[in-house]
């Protein structure tokens, strides 16, 4: 009898340990949704008219272009890399777009809508330009896209010679100014955008192969997993997202120059983090990053329609940076942190 009442507990404590770190685990997955509920939930009580039609629709244009962002940063942090090249890239795009349709400074009619694909392509040449200099010459990510940020900006300037260039075409305009159902058609891009993400990561070869590599790089070369191919990949479709996210910026702006993507990288990385992918690779996905966006839209929405000055919102979004990494990362699994 007491071999007994001495076994059963002990027998049950590895069950209960790990039924817990079971939840835990479901609870940081769901944590951000819960977040992004909870805090639509609280501004509109502070304010009912963040509640209405029109507030919703300022929201989702203001989420538009930071999701394409995201989720071009999404593929290349679920490798375990970092990509720091956005606002370059966004500078280059915009004003090769710029330049090749009607503008103010004597280009003529230009090429229309013809120009949004070379724009696009342009963000793809740059982002593997970042896959090479990182695979082929064994670069750190972060030192590699970092040294692409400047070259963006760089050659941005010297091609409109520090100034800007306001962009005259009207089907270019209307990615922006026209609605569709009662929102810009730049909102239904960016879900089309995420879409065509969502059945990369999900639905492809390539979308596994990116999980594998930033779940353990070396167990995935083990697996027979391309690891210089997928990440170079992953770098050239990153510059996709941004090139098309720069071309919606140009739009919504009606011009172009070498600054059009200041700041965007840190609301970007906000957006990832925040969402729920994990710096260290393997885990998330775009789906989180379409919550991170919009937690960080509604935040941004909240705070001014509660009169927050611009110094404390951003101490704000520092805060929130903190909490989300520290609710994502799982402690069991990190021995060494540096």
């Amino acid at each position: 009898m007491s071999v007994q009442s001495h076994t059963a507990p002990a027998a049950a404590r590895p069950r209960s340990v790990a039924g817990r770190a079971k939840l835990e685990r479901r609870l940081r997955l769901a944590a951000p949704l819960i977040v992004l509920v909870a805090l639509c939930l609280l501004l509109g009580l502070a304010n009912p008219n963040f509640l209405s039609t029109g507030n919703f629709v300022r929201v989702a244009t203001a989420a538009s272009i930071p999701l394409v962002l995201t989720l071009g940063a999404t593929f290349i942090i679920l490798l375990g890399s970092i990509d720091l090249s956005i606002e370059g890239m966004m500078a280059v795009a915009a004003i090769v777009l710029t330049l090749l349709v009607a503008n103010d400074s004597g280009g003529g009619a230009g090429i229309g809508l013809a120009a949004v694909p070379v724009a696009v392509a342009a963000g793809t040449a740059m982002g593997l330009l970042n896959g090479a200099l990182h695979v082929g010459l064994r670069i750190p990510s972060f030192m590699a896209t970092i040294g692409s940020w400047f070259i963006g900006l760089g050659t941005a300037t010297i091609l409109l010679g520090g100034g800007s260039v306001r962009i005259l075409d009207p089907d270019i305009r209307a990615l922006a100014l026209t609605r569709l159902a009662g929102m810009p058609l730049s909102v239904w891009i960016a879900l089309a955008a995420l879409g065509v993400a969502w059945v990369i990561q999900t639905q492809t070869r390539f979308g596994r192969h990116v999980y594998a590599i930033g779940g353990g790089e070396d167990l995935a070369a083990l697996s027979g997993v391309p690891i210089r191919r997928t990440k170079v990949i992953a770098f050239a479709l990153a510059g996709t997202f941004y090139g098309l996210a720069s071309v919606l910026a140009a739009a919504q702006l009606g011009l172009a120059n070498a600054e059009i993507g200041t700041g965007r990288l840190f609301t970007t990385v906000t957006a990832v983090v925040v969402g729920g992918t994990s710096l260290m690779g393997g885990q998330g996905g775009v789906l989180n990053a379409l919550i991170g966006v919009l937690i960080v839209a509604v935040l941004a929405n909240g705070m001014v329609l509660l009169g927050i000055p611009p110094y404390l919102q951003q101490a704000a979004q520092g805060l929130m940076i903190i909490a989300a990494v520290a609710l994502s990362l799982d402690r069991s699994q990190l021995r060494i942190v540096k």
